[in-house]
């Protein structure tokens, strides 16, 4: 049995694949199992699998046909036989010290779980270093609360950096805490935010390094092109699965009005998303579609009670616009944004 299994879900990542898989087997930490789950993917990224499997017999492969990234990562806990857990993206990679450093910080803590800082690299060769969840220490189940949990319940609306991601791939998690408490993925989308929350209001100890260790391959052009249609109500279904959490660990009262903060949080990513350069609709039809987002009882709630401030200058600015219910020339910002 591997001490670490990492486990990359693969869909249509020929280009990247080889790069993230050598940064795995390569690491300075050799104990460990690759599981890479195919989903069906229709480029060369399965055969590509079966390749680098037999090239090194610490890698498995499981093809399955396209379910998404919850149900391949959830097949691929149920497939690990590795002590601890992590997970890697397959346009991601990893420093070659990652699972060594996080490993070697979670054995000196006697700590159940490990986290790390990430690296955003951009196409251009630009990185950006952003830092951990919380900073180098070893955190308790009050302070992990208080540091992770609370944040990712409430605290939706901030300036860049400062709101609290749910990329579960900085850290290094228990297996058995995992398979104990059947935590796993659901849904296509924030399906990180509710298994953290999940899996930290279990956990016991947490040992943090700032060190970056993980790098974040981003692409701008397909975060303003991309377009999910049926968004809204992907997120009416992950406030379900996140209020259903919040009570069944009483987290309210540590955050009464997150629901309020979670529904402006969404309701500034449905705008955004509908928007975006991918969405085949008119203008006209955007503009009648993000009036009506509005109007939905629990966004009208949160524009009622809530006024934002402190976001970021864009964010900012749509808020306003949106409190003040001026859909024309936030349509109009959003036009030009996208010719530009």
């Amino acid at each position: 049995m591997s001490e670490i299994s990492v486990i990359v879900p693969v869909y249509q990542a020929e280009r990247f694949l080889k790069k993230c898989t050598d940064s795995i087997l390569g690491q300075t930490f050799a104990d460990l199992e690759l599981l890479l789950i195919d989903d069906g993917s229709p480029d060369a990224s399965g055969r590509l699998c079966d390749e680098i499997a037999s090239a090194d017999s610490r890698v498995r492969v499981i093809h399955k046909h396209n379910e998404g990234v919850s149900v391949a990562r959830n097949l691929g806990l149920r497939e690990a036989g590795g002590r601890y857990i992590a997970f890697v993206d397959a346009d991601d990679w990893l420093a070659e010290n990652a699972l060594q450093t996080l490993h070697d910080a979670l054995r000196k803590a006697g700590a159940d779980s490990a986290g790390c800082g990430h690296v955003l690299a951009y196409p251009d060769g630009r990185t950006e270093v952003e830092r951990g969840a919380l900073p180098t220490g070893v955190y308790r189940p009050d302070e992990i609360m208080s540091g992770i949990v609370d944040r990712l319940l409430g605290d939706r609306l901030g300036k860049p950096g400062e709101v609290l991601n749910g990329f579960i791939w900085r850290f290094l998690f228990d297996r058995s805490i995992i398979a104990e408490h059947h935590i796993s993925f659901s849904g296509a989308y924030l399906e990180d935010e509710l298994f953290l929350m999940e899996y930290f209001c279990l956990a016991k100890c947490l040992a943090m390094v700032d060190e970056p260790l993980y790098f974040y391959q981003q692409n701008p052009a397909s975060v303003t092109r991309t377009y999910l249609p049926d968004y809204m109500n992907t997120f009416r279904s992950f406030m379900e699965a996140k209020r259903a959490l919040a009570k069944r660990f009483g987290l309210e009262e540590h955050r009464p009005d997150w629901e309020v903060s979670s529904n402006w949080a969404g309701l500034l990513i449905a705008i955004g998303n509908e928007y975006a350069a991918g969405n085949p609709n008119s203008y006209r039809v955007k503009q009648r579609r993000v009036r009506e987002f509005t109007r939905l009882p629990d966004m009208e709630r949160a524009i009622r009670t809530l006024k934002p401030q402190g976001l970021g200058r864009n964010k900012q600015m749509v808020v306003d616009l949106v409190r003040h219910r001026q859909f024309a020339l936030l349509t109009a910002l959003y036009a030009l944004k996208n010719r530009t």
